[in-house]
């Protein structure tokens, strides 16, 4: 009989059918409090990061883009202003909690009319092929069960000659600020966490799961293997995040 099959949760190894269950719980349990954990964590960096995401995306007046485990809207409303009234911006997450988040945040922002909410896994997107002109995630691939599953969606739903433009923590160039990278990743962040969420556990996955994730080469090529060429990667902040961009021919 074959082996169960496992994946990491963190550190932890789980059943692969497990995971997503466990994530959609650490993404509830934050939801609320999901921006403002953002901003104390990375010091508002995080706003920079994403707007490189969006002059990264090469998007025009008028087209569309899906942003994959969209959740609060931070990327789908920069995409937004880039395709302006005529355009589209389907923000698009499994976890309906941070989809209300990010609902909210639109209106009050009265951006309504081109951007749209969609409930749906980032392995199996609810959209036929070619759809987009671009597709972006940001810091939801490293969440998702089967990640080439969703790279390859990701291309699918894509446009020839569009981008798939992935945000992501990354891996530190430099060794020493490596270490105090993640002195500062297991101690600070979880303690922030349970302060400003209740939650100390969630913000201990989010620093192991960073540290799990591929190295910047190792991404680059994973999203070569789902079909995407040109692929090019972009650190930020001395690689504590990074910016991989793929075209589809």
């Amino acid at each position: 009989m074959d082996r169960e099959k496992r994946t990491h949760f963190g550190y932890s190894l789980v059943p692969e059918e497990e995971k997503q269950e466990k994530v959609n719980r650490v993404f509830h349990s934050v939801a609320r409090k999901y921006d403002l954990m953002n901003d104390l964590m990375s010091l508002g960096i995080h706003r920079f990061w994403k707007q490189e995401v969006a002059r990264k995306t090469g998007l025009r007046c008028g087209q569309s883009a899906i942003d994959v485990a969209g959740g609060t809207a931070d990327i789908a409303i920069l995409l937004s202003q880039l395709v302006g009234e005529k355009g589209r911006v389907v923000v698009y997450d499994i976890n309906k909690d941070m989809l209300e988040i990010g609902r909210r945040k639109c209106i009050d922002s009265g951006i309504v009319k081109q951007v749209e909410f969609v409930q749906g896994d980032a392995e199996k997107i609810s959209f036929p092929d070619n759809t987009f002109h671009c597709a972006t995630i940001g810091f939801g691939i490293r969440n998702v069960t089967h990640m080439e599953r969703a790279l390859g969606e990701m291309h699918r739903v894509v446009k020839p000659g569009g981008r798939v433009v992935c945000l992501e923590f990354s891996h530190p160039v430099n060794p020493l600020f490596g270490k105090l990278y993640d002195m500062y990743s297991f101690t600070v962040i979880p303690l922030l966490g349970e302060v400003v969420t209740g939650n100390r556990r969630a913000y201990t996955y989010l620093a192991e799961s960073i540290r799990k994730f591929p190295t910047q080469e190792e991404f680059k090529k994973m999203m070569l293997d789902a079909g995407l060429k040109r692929v090019r990667y972009y650190n930020l902040t001395g690689g504590i995040a990074a910016i991989h961009v793929g075209v589809k021919t």
